[in-house]
């Protein structure tokens, strides 16, 4: 929830992602079916809230969350619900980019969502009181870092390796992007590997490749060294006329 790609090649999409929490906090489930709303969803979950940073659904839609929309926000407690469950309610749509703009977020601590649906990449930030949405070109390569963790110096550095992976890899692959995803870089304070001091940690690589065969998700639990590797193959329901 704290590092996201997304990268398109002739072969699918690749969308991973990186989690970064405390070392207080449970290690999530490892990845699993659940139905909501009537709707098949593939997601590693968080035991605190019972939340995902990151869902695939059965038809296809993938979601997953960052922390913090443009700034670091200064927290104003209570929120009225967990940012995670924000998640797995619009992923558990049939219309998730629709439902996404049109529920209502207040109390809701500031977010970024990065949205894949019926080939169409969005970036939707909440800052706390306005919903910003940006369309962004699905052909095009993209990397986003959470605000709450990531000074702009820090974003500016990682987007500079990001790019540098993709012009000096010949044939990217998804094993590749966790590679890449995977490694500090040499630096454990803002790497893609992050060990600080404070306790902050990376505890996953979670990975979703698309393709029209087959809908696939990879969760690496770098703490406990475990892989999973779960199959989803999508779905066709009857369009919503």
């Amino acid at each position: 929830m704290c590092t996201v790609s997304f990268i398109r090649r002739d072969e699918g999409c690749f969308i991973t992602s990186n989690r970064d929490e405390h070392i207080s906090r449970p290690l999530a489930h490892r990845p699993e079916e659940e139905t909501l709303g009537g709707i098949k969803v593939l997601f590693p979950k968080d035991p605190r809230a019972g939340g995902t940073w990151f869902a695939l659904n059965e038809l296809g839609a993938v979601a997953v969350l960052l922390n913090g929309a443009f700034v670091n926000h200064k927290r104003q407690l209570p929120y009225a619900k967990s940012r995670g469950l924000i998640l797995l309610e619009v992923i558990s749509s049939r219309q998730p980019g629709k439902m996404l703009q049109e529920m209502n977020l207040e109390q809701i601590e500031p977010f970024t969502l990065v949205l894949f649906e019926d080939e169409k990449l969005l970036e939707f930030r909440w800052d706390g009181e306005v919903k910003h949405v940006k369309p962004l070109n699905s052909e095009q390569d993209y990397i986003w870092s959470s605000v709450t963790l990531y000074d702009a110096d820090a974003i500016h550095q990682r987007n500079t390796l990001f790019n540098r992976f993709i012009e000096g890899t010949r044939e990217i692959s998804a094993q590749k992007i966790v590679d890449f995803h995977s490694n500090n870089h040499s630096d454990y304070e803002n790497g893609f590997i992050i060990d600080r001091t404070t306790g902050l940690k990376t505890f996953s690589v979670t990975q979703v490749v698309l393709n029209s065969d087959n809908n696939k998700m990879r969760h690496f639990d770098l703490l406990n060294d475990q892989a999973y590797h779960v199959a989803f193959s999508p779905k066709q329901l009857t369009p919503i006329k």
